[in-house]
């Protein structure tokens, strides 16, 4: 293999640009030409490809987003739009490609590859933690850490005010940055997909709260499939308690800022591997880490299994939130 590609696509997550630098370092020092894939899928139909060199990723590591931009490609998703992909990197010499994204990415990188005998090595970049064969996705803890910050702020003045407040954090399907950022923020109650809502329990525990001299609380919430829909459950609780209470949605400030510290050296270690995994001939996987270790899972487990939240966090809530 003398030629690769890398690209991101759907949603963007802090520290692809980390994995980006690392996976271009890495293939040059092996020998290889690597080309940067703009826009994702749609930029790999259209032919918007550059060549990589070091200078291309200096000064890249700290940044948020991603250099390459992402995109959907509606497309791609017809075998016309994959074959078009096909020939653009056949005229371009590229034999394998590393996709950094969650699993429409590599929902999509799996039919290319079938299709064209392209070889193709997943990177997780998600908010959301939702890839199976992974701890933890690229992006996650700077989202963690994002929410956090809002919801240590939002405590103040719902202190100050005597007040419930309702924080919507992103999680399509799942609670992972609800459930981090909420027991790190010292949050009272959640609202995530794992766990079937219970409005009247949720109202019964908030009356408790304050029964026992509580004079603010708050509730983080999992946007889910409905984003906004906090607002509908707000205006529940207040129907059945009286309470009085405001919703903060957090939305798209948790996808950008600087990644931190923890996610740019995940993002370097899964592009330095995915490289090496090219080269080593185990396409068709993703690399991840798990217990500290670089993993390989076949990339169509990572979303035909499902990633569980760790249950001592969740038996956490009921012990901390009182």
């Amino acid at each position: 293999m003398k030629r690769i590609g890398i690209l991101t696509s759907g949603g963007d997550a802090p520290g692809m640009n980390a994995c980006i630098r690392a996976s271009v370092r890495t293939a040059l020092a092996k020998g290889l030409e690597i080309f940067g894939i703009k826009w994702g899928y749609e930029g790999m139909i259209s032919g918007d490809i550059m060549p990589l060199d070091r200078r291309a990723v200096a000064n890249i590591i700290h940044q948020g987003g991603t250099m390459l931009g992402t995109a959907r490609s509606e497309e791609f998703r017809t075998k016309e739009g994959r074959a078009k992909a096909a020939q653009v990197l056949i005229q371009n010499g590229i034999e394998g490609l590393i996709l950094i994204g969650g699993d429409g990415t590599f929902r999509g990188g799996t039919l290319f590859s079938k299709e064209s005998a392209v070889s193709v090595i997943g990177v997780p970049g998600t908010i959301d933690n939702d890839c199976y064969g992974t701890d933890y996705t690229i992006g996650f803890d700077t989202a963690v850490n994002t929410a956090l910050e809002a919801i240590d702020r939002i405590r103040d003045t719902a202190a100050s005010h005597n007040r419930l407040f309702f924080v919507e954090v992103m999680g399509r399907h799942t609670g992972f940055i609800a459930l981090e950022s909420g027991i790190g923020g010292g949050a009272e109650e959640f609202i995530i997909p794992e766990v079937p809502m219970d409005t009247d329990k949720l109202c019964q525990h908030l009356q408790q709260y304050f029964k026992r001299g509580k004079r603010s609380a708050i509730v983080v919430v999992a946007e889910a499939d409905h984003p906004g829909e906090t607002f509908s459950i707000s205006a529940e609780v207040k129907e059945k308690t009286g309470f009085d209470s405001r919703v903060c949605i957090l939305g798209h400030i948790q996808r950008g800022g600087a990644p931190t510290a923890r996610d740019r050296v995940l993002a370097s270690r899964l592009g330095i591997a995915a490289v090496q995994a090219l080269v080593d001939g185990k396409g068709g996987q993703m690399v991840g880490e798990i217990d500290k270790d670089i993993a390989y899972t076949p990339v169509r487990d990572t979303w035909e299994k499902k990633k569980r939240l760790h249950p001592g966090l969740i038996e956490l809530i009921s012990i901390l939130s009182d």
